[in-house]
């Protein structure tokens, strides 16, 4: 049995191609070429930190560029899974890994402290913590009425 990942906005980018007259016919060489990669996100919040995990198998920590824009508040990852040569077989040949470049952009709330962000690679995952600005515990305080 096949399973096939589901895609809810396919139909939607192959209408946007239409009406925007990007649709070209691939030449030979393109049909053979992979998928773009496309890696997957959890992000998930505690207590002290916001954490991104990013799914990126095969691909070495020197191909991983993490960026923050603090004026615009966005935290950018990028990088590229590079395709591996592999030795055709005589019968037939098929690929259904993704290869290539990637780009995702992550808008960072306001109480991101962005000076101790921090990333590393585990075993094919991506972790960015994101500490949370520590807010001071205000007492409150009983003015008297003179």
């Amino acid at each position: 049995m096949l399973i096939t990942r589901f895609d809810p906005f396919s139909e939607i980018r192959e209408l946007e191609k239409r009406l925007l007259g990007a649709v070209e016919v691939p030449t030979k060489a393109e049909k053979e070429v992979v998928n773009a990669f496309v890696p997957t996100v959890n992000t998930r919040e505690d207590e002290n930190a916001y954490v991104v995990e990013i799914d990126l198998p095969g691909v070495k920590k020197e191909d991983i560029k993490v960026n923050i824009d603090q004026e615009k508040r966005t935290l950018t990852v990028s990088g590229e899974r590079k395709f591996k040569e592999e030795v055709k077989k005589e019968d037939y040949y098929k690929i259904e890994s993704s290869y290539g470049k990637f780009l995702r952009t992550f808008s960072l709330p306001e109480n991101v402290d962005a000076e101790n962000i921090d990333a590393k690679t585990e075993v094919g995952v991506l972790h960015i913590t994101l500490p949370k600005v520590k807010k001071e515990e205000k007492e409150v305080k009983e003015i008297p009425v003179k």
